[in-house]
């Protein structure tokens, strides 16, 4: 796995995106805590309680400060919200920027975790945390893309864990599992639904 996301050649950077704040999430994958020898990432509920996108599905992540780099944001965030220490050496790989329409762009950061028994939620940030097999985002019928009358672009959809994952956090998924099929698929242009937009 470490061959495909370190020698991923992300998108050049776009100079539109110039004004967008910078902002980094973690696709953690794990070993699989269920026991069956396959490999799962960590998906989030965010706390109802946070100000913005409360209850929603969510990758660990967030705003990069000052001086920080999304490598470093992304493991911060890891920290901070699944209370996993990782070092720099945990990075397999960074996929695509994702410009999303709340005015960030969101750099995505593959990490190995291993061992999950050691993951502890933090309350204030997650509500639940979910372990999503690599071979289920593999699977072709959980990939729907709908059109809204708001934009021209195409709305991506997952269906996971028996809900809809919408962009950012889908388009993110979903380049993920195709660099793991080996395909060169771009998520850049995919749609976030219209409730994502603030």
């Amino acid at each position: 796995m470490t061959g495909l996301f370190s020698g991923f050649e992300r998108l050049a950077d776009d100079a539109a995106h110039a004004g967008l704040k910078r902002a980094a999430v973690a696709i953690t994958v794990v070993e699989d805590p269920r026991g069956d020898g396959g490999l799962a990432f960590v998906l989030t509920r965010r706390a109802r309680t946070l100000r913005s996108h409360g209850g929603q599905w969510a990758l660990p992540g967030g705003r990069c400060d000052p001086g920080e780099t999304a490598t470093e944001a992304a493991l911060r965030e890891v920290s901070e919200e699944i209370g996993l220490a990782l070092g720099a050496d945990a990075v397999l790989g960074v996929l695509d920027d994702y410009p999303t329409r709340s005015g960030y762009l969101m750099t995505p950061v593959v990490v190995w975790a291993g061992d999950a028994s050691a993951i502890v939620p933090n309350p204030a940030e997650v509500a639940s945390v979910h372990y999503i097999p690599l071979a289920h985002v593999a699977r072709e019928d959980i990939v729907s893309f709908i059109t809204i009358p708001e934009s021209p672009r195409q709305v991506i959809r997952l269906w996971i864990d028996d809900d809809h994952i919408h962009a950012p956090t889908a388009a993110v998924i979903y380049q993920f599992r195709e660099v793991l099929a080996g395909r060169d698929t771009r998520v850049h242009e995919l749609e976030q639904p219209v409730f994502a937009w603030k």
